[in-house]
């Protein structure tokens, strides 16, 4: 199993790519992640919540995997979404993404059900010990409306050998001081939210995954750079740079929208493939390109 001392720094959730028609637009996609790569990203999740895994079937997250470790070509880890609700279909994925290549999987807490921490600790060790290949915990209470895994469960876990990094999505950070004190050096713990990534730095965290970071990669690099030297000026310059676009989704200056949409129609302003959601999720409207068009030039 691969070591994951090396996974660290800023780790995009990358976009899908979806044409109108709602087919996987796979150059689009792959030309996203290359992008991001060449802007600096120090790893790239895809299949996450950012890159809609809910909406994938089986076939079309094995090939994204594929997809991605191609364009990778190994400058950067990959770590794919390989989580489902039911277990033994987590594991056919999280096999699926080692024989891709992949450096490692992310697994979000099994959902809708509720599971309770038994089922869901019964769950990560199935997974972590049928893989090939290191179980990140995707600790993401909140979509996945399971109650979510202490920092003690993490240390049990990392303790059985099933589970080898987490991304603590939580609007809060002490989660990250918790999960470093519960586990060993060597667990990789990522700041998972865009509420707080400067705060989750600072406090530890060995990263950043966001779906934001499609956006914001270049400034994201500067913030993390800052903390690692521990100049704390540079770094709060940096966070002002990428929060104007945070409060476009959480002040929702645009009206009701999904953070991917917005992610989507900055890409398309750059002159960059954006690509579309699949339904239910909106584009844009007319009305909120040309106020997103403003917000943007006031930045």
């Amino acid at each position: 199993m691969q070591p994951t001392t090396t996974w660290g720094g800023i780790f995009p959730a990358a976009l899908t790519m979806f044409d109108a028609d709602g087919g996987l637009d796979e150059d689009a996609t792959a030309a996203n992640l290359d992008r991001l790569i060449g802007e600096g990203a120090h790893g790239l999740v895809v299949a996450g919540t950012t890159g809609e895994f809910i909406s994938l079937s089986g076939e079309e997250r094995r090939r994204l995997f594929e997809l991605a470790v191609k364009t990778a070509a190994g400058r950067v880890p990959i770590i794919a979404g390989t989580g489902a609700f039911g277990t033994a279909e987590t594991i056919r994925l999280t096999r699926d993404a080692a024989e891709a290549g992949a450096s490692g999987a992310i697994v979000i807490l099994p959902y809708y059900q509720r599971p309770h921490r038994e089922e869901v600790m019964a769950h990560f060790r199935a997974v972590g010990r049928a893989a090939e290949i290191p179980i990140m915990v995707y600790n993401n209470p909140t979509n996945s409306g399971t109650e979510p895994l202490t920092a003690a469960d993490l240390g049990i876990l990392r303790q059985e050998g099933v589970a080898h990094a987490v991304k603590s999505t939580f609007p809060t950070v002490h989660q990250v001081h918790e999960a470093r004190n519960a586990t060993d050096e060597d667990f990789r713990v990522f700041y998972g939210s865009f509420m707080a990534p400067l705060e989750g730095m600072a406090g530890g965290a060995h990263g950043w995954v966001s779906g934001i970071l499609n956006v914001v990669t270049p400034d994201a690099i500067t913030l993390w750079n800052a903390v690692q030297r521990g100049d704390l000026p540079a770094a709060r310059a940096a966070w002002e740079r990428i929060l104007p676009i945070k409060y476009l989704y959480t002040r929702q200056p645009l009206g009701p929208v999904n953070d991917l949409a917005i992610y989507r129609e900055m890409l398309e302003m750059r002159g960059l493939p954006g690509g579309h959601s699949r339904a239910p999720l909106l584009p844009l409207t007319p009305a909120q390109r040309e106020t997103l068009t403003r917000l943007l030039a006031e930045r």
